[in-house]
């Protein structure tokens, strides 16, 4: 009996968990099937140039054919070992990614267009600039600790 009521207790978290996540498909705006995952902000952010014309990260983060803009690479096999844990080329004592907090992560800086930034906002060639629900998720995966999902 106990231990159904631990199983229990153990199923009721981890729906409860995936629950909170999944309020965010609502504000994902122009990519819907944006989660909190790297998987997904890699190729719904990062990769793709979205519905409401948001160019994709990978038209200026690339090493095909040039040096990637801030030195930052954010093809598929490049993108997570570029990002987490990498200090920034702009400003080298802020990791691009500080996982599980956002608001020490240089990338969230530069997408928000801060004050305190190197150059531009990002996309540099914006707007339309990441939506509010967009920046939202990738702060959640960052909260979540950046794991490489």
């Amino acid at each position: 009996m106990r231990r159904s009521r631990q199983l229990f207790l153990a199923l009721t978290l981890a729906f409860g968990a995936a629950a909170c996540d999944e309020k965010l498909s609502s504000i994902a705006g122009p990519t819907p099937g944006l989660e909190p995952t790297f998987s997904s902000l890699q190729a719904n952010i990062f990769e793709l140039t979205d519905s409401a014309g948001r160019n994709s990260c990978v038209s200026c983060h690339t090493n095909v054919g040039r040096n990637p803009a801030g030195g930052l690479n954010l093809l598929h096999d490049a993108a997570y070992d570029q990002l987490v844990n990498v200090s920034s080329t702009q400003v080298p004592a802020l990791k691009r990614v500080t996982p599980g907090d956002p608001q020490a992560s240089y990338v969230v800086h530069k997408i928000e267009g801060r004050a305190g930034i190197v150059g531009t906002r990002m996309p540099r060639n914006g707007p339309p600039y990441m939506t509010d629900g967009q920046v939202l998720i990738l702060k959640r995966w960052i909260e979540l600790g950046a794991p490489r999902n």
